[in-house]
């Protein structure tokens, strides 16, 4: 059958791992063929290319951004590549030819950059000239890993095809569908295995509209060209029903089903299975998603269907995020005042912040943001319109499941966190039940998790 796979960039710096228990595990012959890979760059390649996606330690895009030396960033760049081509050599790769396109790589960006610097220096275009370089940068490290995959694969034996979809060298104006849909137009998956870049060259610019999330996107624009049986991310990890390294991993077990709306539900908090941007066209498609572990290639993983919703009441997966914010706002005139929340909401559509949790009173309304999307000016204004606003750090947590609609989880749930001498600051569920979000302070995080994990965990 015709499978759309995506490989993360953890997964992808076990190359052997990568090989053994997913390439080959279980296959042989033509069971090898009809299946396409996207591969993510090598970990933490792109972190060095645009910044560091936890930390936000800058990278060779903030030299370029701030007149800095990014020659010197990419000459970095250039040799961590090469550090990792001659790594991977033991597993059959052509080190001399993965350097030689390791160089065009680099050495095409620097005359892309250069000529954007140039730009720049004019003074008559700015942002779109930063968003465009984004888009080269970000697009290096899926070449490069893609090369080498597919190069060490090819020197085993197997027929291989490379979609590079990252449209380095060829400045036609084309979308992103019509990049793949023609890049898949040449290729007989039936008789071949296809490794495909994550990144994605388009007219729309992928990385502008989903930024870091943009492997995920390619998989799922792929997978709903080509109408996979299954469409399969492979992580690091099992999709787990609580995280293993805050309550342990004998307190845990992979979550075996679930939906997507469950999938954008743990995605709301951090938790992502799929990025929900990518997550929706397969949802529509009625393509069914596998999330497989790569370290454990004999256990199933976690399938998420459009309609599953499980047989039990009870809850699939306790988790959270402790980098968040309360911004509460109060203000005496928003009793009986049609519109005070649209108000406020459009204040936060003004400068580009969602929240994930609100909760609303006669006189205010509390609405939790990422703590990185906090904006000082946001806060000015809101400031200069109601009478009193507060913002204060928080962790929120959460029970999720496709059927937990049921008496007393809610009550167990809190006592429990009493009895662990957590306060809960803020409470919030809809009527679907789905999800059930428990604002607390940030330093009991972890032992809000694991107090319920023990009360209503599976």
């Amino acid at each position: 059958m015709l499978t759309v796979e995506k490989i993360g960039g953890t997964s992808m710096s076990a190359l052997k791992d990568v090989i053994d228990n997913i390439i080959y595990y279980g296959r042989t012959g033509d069971g090898l063929y009809n299946r396409v890979f996207i591969v993510s760059a090598f970990s933490g390649v792109t972190n060095l290319l645009l910044e560091n996606k936890k930390t936000k330690a800058p990278g060779a895009y903030h030299q370029f951004a701030t007149g800095g030396d990014y020659h010197q960033a990419l000459a970095s760049v250039r040799l961590h590549l090469k550090d990792l081509n001659a790594h991977y050599g033991s597993l059959g790769l052509n080190v001399v030819a993965a350097d030689e396109v390791t160089d065009d790589i680099i050495n095409r960006v620097l005359i892309y950059l250069d000529s954007a610097n140039t730009m720049l220096a004019s003074g008559y275009l700015n942002e779109g000239i930063l968003l465009a370089v984004r888009e080269i940068l970000a697009s290096v490290g899926e070449s490069h890993s893609a090369f080498v995959l597919t190069n060490i694969l090819k020197n085993k034996g197997l027929n291989v095809a490379l979609a590079d979809l990252s449209g380095l060298g060829d400045g036609r104006s084309l979308t992103i569908d019509e990049r793949i849909r023609e890049e898949f137009e040449r290729i007989n998956l039936k008789s071949c295995l296809c490794i495909a870049t994550g990144y994605v060259k388009g007219t729309e610019g992928i990385m502008r509209e989903f930024d870091r999330g943009y492997s995920e996107v390619t998989f799922s624009r792929i997978a709903e060209l080509l109408r996979p049986e299954e469409a399969i991310i492979h992580k690091e990890y099992h999709l787990s029903t609580a995280d293993p390294a805050l309550v342990g991993i004998e307190n845990v077990k992979p979550v075996g089903y679930t939906n997507y709306d469950i999938a954008d539900q743990l995605a709301d908090v951090g938790m992502e299975a799929i990025h929900p941007k990518a997550a929706k066209p397969l949802e529509i498609a009625r393509i069914n998603l596998r999330i497989k572990n790569t370290f454990e290639p004999e256990h199933p993983g976690t399938l998420i269907t459009k309609n599953y919703v499980s047989e039990h009441k009870r809850v699939e997966v306790i988790t959270g995020s402790n980098q968040q914010l309360l911004i509460d706002i109060y203000d005496p005139l928003m009793v009986g005042a049609v519109g005070s929340d649209l108000d406020i909401m459009q204040v936060f559509a003004r400068y580009g912040v969602s929240y994930t949790f609100k909760a609303t009173s006669a006189n205010s309304i509390s609405i939790v943001i990422w703590e990185n999307d906090l904006n000082q000016q946001l806060l000015k204004d809101l400031r200069e319109k109601y009478e009193h606003v507060t913002v204060e750090p928080i962790s929120i947590v959460c029970l999720i499941g496709s059927n937990m609609d049921q008496p007393g989880l809610l009550a167990k749930a809190t006592a429990a966190l009493a009895q662990a001498e957590i306060n809960i600051l803020s409470v919030g569920v809809a009527l679907r039940k789905v999800n059930f979000q428990f604002v607390i302070t940030r330093e009991q995080f972890k032992d809000a998790i694991i107090a319920l994990n023990k009360a209503v965990g599976q």
